[in-house]
């Protein structure tokens, strides 16, 4: 089999098009182009690495499957992205997830503006650790809306949960990921 050169400036355009006939090597072009990064997305919402890697294989599938949907409207890898997103979210075993959340209560606190000054002091790989401790609600709601940017009713309406949970979930997301963090510093110390 005779491999694409990735190295050189393949457009998108002609990436989906070999897709969407189904062509081996221009969908090994997309796996090399954008597997990294994507990893990087299934990373956040899974526990382990053979879970996130699953994840990933999981969301190739759906992309290579539902190619000619792209319409074009924004960027192939933003497209891809959100497939990962909705692919870990369905791999999420619902039942742990609705036990973790049941009995919070919500609350007015919010100590997010302490945390960029904390969060700027560790390295990338250091604080995706620190994020995949989190329990599962938690580590969920955290990375939908601190990093993949979905408001409060986006989360509410994609995992079934009111929205005042998902704020809840995230204010407390946040709080143990400040304690964790700083623990670290006082180690550090």
């Amino acid at each position: 089999m005779r491999y694409l050169n990735i190295a050189s400036p393949v457009e998108d355009n002609e990436l989906i098009q070999g897709c969407l006939r189904e062509d081996r090597k221009y969908q090994e072009a997309v796996f090399r182009r954008f597997a990294g990064k994507l990893l990087v997305v299934s990373m956040r919402y899974a526990r382990h690495r053979m879970e996130a890697e699953d994840i990933l294989q999981d969301a190739f599938i759906r992309i290579f499957d539902h190619i000619d949907q792209f319409q074009g409207k924004g960027s192939l890898e933003g497209w891809m992205r959100r497939i990962v997103v909705n692919t870990a979210l369905k791999n999420i075993d619902k039942k742990s997830f609705s036990n973790e959340i049941i009995g919070l209560e919500t609350t007015s606190e919010d100590t997010s503006g302490a945390l960029p000054s904390v969060f700027s002091q560790l390295h990338e790989e250091e604080l995706l650790q620190l994020i995949q401790q989190l329990p599962d609600g938690y580590r969920i709601v955290f990375n939908m809306y601190a990093i993949e940017g979905y408001s409060h009713a986006e989360i509410s309406a994609l995992l079934g949960i009111q929205e005042s949970t998902s704020r809840s979930q995230l204010v407390k997301a946040r709080k143990m990921l400040q304690s964790q963090i700083l623990e670290i510093q006082k180690v550090a110390v």
